[in-house]
């Protein structure tokens, strides 16, 4: 399977938010409860941040799913740092995507001077824990019960990885 990463356009958004509103409705892997609007999602995904990128998943030409780098907090301070979000279409999980996805995301904030990567997953999200394990990153941080979805309390856990 062929896998490319083209930059995330606003005519992506459609596609986008059907593969969000999946995780949205059918798992924990968000935090969001309720479908977000065109307009929310703009807010959420960066479509026209040169530091922090967003793209879209293609395998062997067709829509896998889609990426992107965020800000870590708004002070100067953390600008070496970014958060690596990764969603694929159900279909296209546990075929390596996720992996080739999380690689590409960290030659992406290296060329951005970004030297700290972090992924923040649901504590009971089993797939993206040992995804950003299998690609390097150590867990960090341990956040007990801060959420609550499908009448299930949730942690919230956070993996590092320096990319110096």
């Amino acid at each position: 399977m062929e896998i490319k990463f083209e930059k995330a356009t606003l005519n992506d958004l459609v596609a986008i938010k059907e593969i969000y509103d999946y995780y949205i409705t059918e798992t924990t892997a968000t935090f969001h409860t309720h479908p977000v609007s065109f307009e929310e999602l703009r807010e959420i995904i960066p479509f026209h941040n040169k530091k922090y990128p967003s793209f879209i998943v293609k395998a062997d030409g067709k829509t896998a799913g889609y990426c992107y780098l965020c800000q870590f907090k708004k002070r100067q301070a953390y600008d070496r740092t970014a958060e690596a979000t990764v969603y694929l279409k159900p279909e296209y999980c546990g075929q390596g995507i996720g992996f080739q996805t999380v690689n590409f995301l960290e030659k992406e904030a290296l060329k951005r001077d970004i030297k700290v990567l972090l992924g923040t997953i649901t504590g009971t999200n089993e797939n993206s824990i040992r995804l950003f394990a299998k690609c390097g990153f150590e867990k960090c941080a341990h956040f007990r019960q801060v959420g609550q979805k499908f009448n299930e309390l949730l942690d919230v856990v956070i993996y590092e990885k320096i990319l110096e």
